[in-house]
């Protein structure tokens, strides 16, 4: 029977993985704590603004606003987590116990999770409407919210799996020098979850590039063709233009993660 370390203590996880553990202030973990602190307060207000004019702006009432609107409730979800993890990182990782770790790490996960998932179905929205010439899905509310409620549950199970038993409380052996409390097989499994929706992201968004172009190379040659068709694929191309700058923006937060998880966590 395999014996199970529930009642030890952080630095005992921390030491078994040979992951440095700082127990006093340095002007680094100063420093980013700072810059983490400002960022989320950032992130937070910005993206409660984003959700409050879908919400209050009957023209945002289309599927492609809900579905960014929910893009921002995961941006301020990740805001949360990320604060959270500011006030229990660097030297005050010491001060938590296993359940309050696992809690930092599945806020994370979660959140990161959920902003993944959110722009995949945002890609494949904007590539049906593109490809069938319209501003706007015709998908319906209700599918919609199945929709959104079906990325959080994605989300949660990802991101709650190691709290219910993927870790390595049971089998140190298994255990990450990235995450001293995670087992190797749920990071790499978690890695590449999101690495594969990351890539589908990319064959999507090239694919809707190659049509585009294509079609507008047509446009040039065809100086009769009807304004509205130049306009609706304009108004496309605007929107498919902020989505990509989202999807730098969750690169961005997928190295800031890892760069935690290497050094300060």
């Amino acid at each position: 029977m395999k014996q199970c370390f529930f009642n030890e203590s952080i630095v005992f996880f921390y030491n078994n993985s040979g992951k440095e553990l700082s127990t006093t202030w340095r002007p680094k973990d100063a420093l980013v704590v700072g810059l983490g602190l400002t960022v989320c307060v950032f992130v937070l207000f910005t993206n409660i603004l984003v959700i409050t004019a879908i919400i209050i702006n009957k023209r945002f009432h289309y599927p492609i606003y809900y579905l960014l609107g929910n893009l921002a409730a995961a941006d301020l979800f990740a805001g949360v987590a990320y604060t959270y993890l500011m006030f229990h990182t660097g030297p005050r990782t010491v001060t938590l116990n296993v359940k309050t770790w696992l809690l930092r790490q599945s806020l994370l996960d979660t959140s990161l999770t959920a902003s993944v998932a959110n722009l995949l179905a945002i890609a494949v929205e904007r590539h049906q409407t593109v490809f069938t010439m319209q501003l706007h899905s015709k998908m319906s509310n209700q599918r919609v919210c199945i929709l959104i409620a079906c990325i959080w549950l994605a989300a949660l199970l990802l991101g709650l799996i190691p709290s219910f038993g993927w870790h390595c409380i049971c089998n140190l052996e298994s255990c990450s020098r990235m995450a001293p409390l995670y087992s190797r097989s749920y990071l790499i499994f978690w890695a590449v979850s999101n690495l594969v929706a990351f890539l589908i992201m990319m064959v999507v968004y090239l694919h809707i590039f190659i049509y585009v172009k294509k079609k507008m190379v047509r446009m040039s040659k065809h100086t009769s063709f009807h304004p509205k068709y130049r306009e609706t694929m304009i108004n496309l191309m605007k929107t498919v233009f902020i989505i990509l700058s989202k999807y730098c923006v969750v690169v961005f937060e997928v190295k800031v993660l890892l760069l935690y998880r290497v050094d300060l966590i």
